[in-house]
């Protein structure tokens, strides 16, 4: 399929262009993480560890809890920071996560020293009392459990209670108990399908529910103002670890791209290649560093997919110049890199449009949780295919007129 048929474009005659596009977004990135790291440089930090913890870095890297809440009306951000400094806690980033009429808030507590998880859980159990005393406090009464918050298990439990007919509580499954998990099965299906909070009692008109059951839900529950939805909790020895592993992945995968580039075609290529990666690598980071976007796990995921999805690329255009080199001795390396990258210009736009379709309609409608990753493989693939033109390319130029211009000077 021809998308350009017989393109004829002279690419590196456009390079200085290509070039300087390229150091006007790495001038950028590189502004912007050295503006964040200098709060970590007066602080002691050195200059690689101050620029990594320059960005911003997830709790998967920095240690501390994050916790996601909902809640059942739209929530006071200044109200629920300050309720958490006044229980002790400190909070460094309470934001609203998602759509704003989701309800739901991304609460991001401050490292402890520890990596013990008792402390790490107790941690996540004192935000949910605080939280709870701050908004449901009127609503708690003794032996009333929270309906947004009860678990499957305490559910059941407490229903079977709440119901002087229910069978012992150390009879194996009788039909009763089953009636009773069918029965908090609903309920939990129910909460699960409103995003995990029942904002209002007429939610539960509509459900399949006995009136045994209603009734206990009048008597012993009440509707809490929020729900935890998740809690991830990750300590500082543990966060550093990943940081450094992470690091070293990157580092890594772009060494072992050097070897196998070499050994496939000439170190030159190789170098052309590495250097591509870099600057792709280099590029993106810069983007979150500009947005201030959040560096997880899975973002360093997306870019070591971007290091093999972009020397793909490259290696095909590569290689299409190692055939015509040896088929057109008698051109110019730069005439053949030109014929080279045009020849396989269709093959680049399909696969790489496609890939991009693919990954920004992940971006559009992945949700936030996906934000990051497919943000990152959004830009990786735009950078990553015009490097394999605009930078491997020349590079391998200049290295060949080098050697050239060496040769003829001794």
């Amino acid at each position: 399929m021809d998308i350009v048929r017989e393109p004829k474009i002279q690419w590196l005659n456009y390079k200085w262009i290509f070039i300087c596009l390229s150091l006007l977004l790495s001038f950028l990135g590189a502004a912007s993480l050295v503006t964040r790291a200098m709060p970590r440089w007066e602080s002691g930090m050195g200059p690689v560890q101050g620029v990594i913890f320059g960005l911003n870095l997830g709790v998967d890297f920095t240690g501390g809890t994050l916790v996601y809440v909902k809640f059942a009306q739209t929530p006071e951000l200044e109200r629920v920071r300050r309720s958490l400094t006044e229980g002790g806690l400190r909070p460094e980033e309470v934001t609203r996560f998602d759509d704003e009429s989701k309800n739901q808030l991304q609460i991001r507590m401050a490292q402890i020293e520890t990596d013990k998880a008792d402390n790490l859980t107790a941690q996540s159990r004192t935000l949910f009392e605080t939280l709870r005393q701050e908004f449901d406090s009127q609503k708690m009464g003794e032996g009333r459990l929270d309906l947004n918050n009860v678990s499957r298990s305490e559910l059941i439990a407490k229903l079977r209670e709440a119901d002087s007919a229910a069978a012992p509580e150390d009879e194996s499954l009788t039909e009763t108990q089953r009636r009773y998990q069918e029965q908090a099965d609903r309920l939990i299906g129910a909460r699960t399908q409103l995003g995990g909070v029942f904002s209002d009692p007429s939610q539960l008109q509509d459900l399949d529910l006995e009136e045994s059951v209603r009734k206990a839900l009048d008597e012993r529950f009440y509707l809490g103002s929020f729900s935890l939805l998740s809690v991830e909790s990750v300590g500082p020895k543990v966060g550093q670890e990943l940081a450094d592993r992470a690091f070293w992945a990157v580092l890594f995968s772009l060494g072992g791209v050097l070897v196998y580039i070499g050994l496939r075609f000439q170190l030159v290529f190789g170098m052309a290649a590495i250097i591509a990666l870099f600057h792709d690598v280099f590029i993106t980071v810069g983007f979150f560093s500009l947005l201030h976007k959040e560096i997880s796990l899975t973002v360093i995921a997306a870019l070591l997919t971007l290091v093999g999805y972009s020397i793909n690329d490259t290696i095909v255009i590569f290689d299409r110049v190692r055939e015509n080199v040896r088929e057109m001795r008698t051109k110019d390396l730069e005439s053949v890199i030109n014929l080279s990258i045009n020849q396989t210009l269709n093959r680049t736009i399909l696969t790489s449009g496609m890939t991009f379709l693919a990954v920004f309609a992940l971006y559009l409608l992945g949700g936030q949780v996906l934000n990051g990753f497919s943000f990152a493989l959004v830009v990786g693939i735009i950078i990553g295919t015009y490097s394999s033109i605009a930078i491997a390319s020349p590079v391998v130029v200049w290295w060949q007129a080098y050697r050239e211009n060496r040769k003829a000077g001794a």
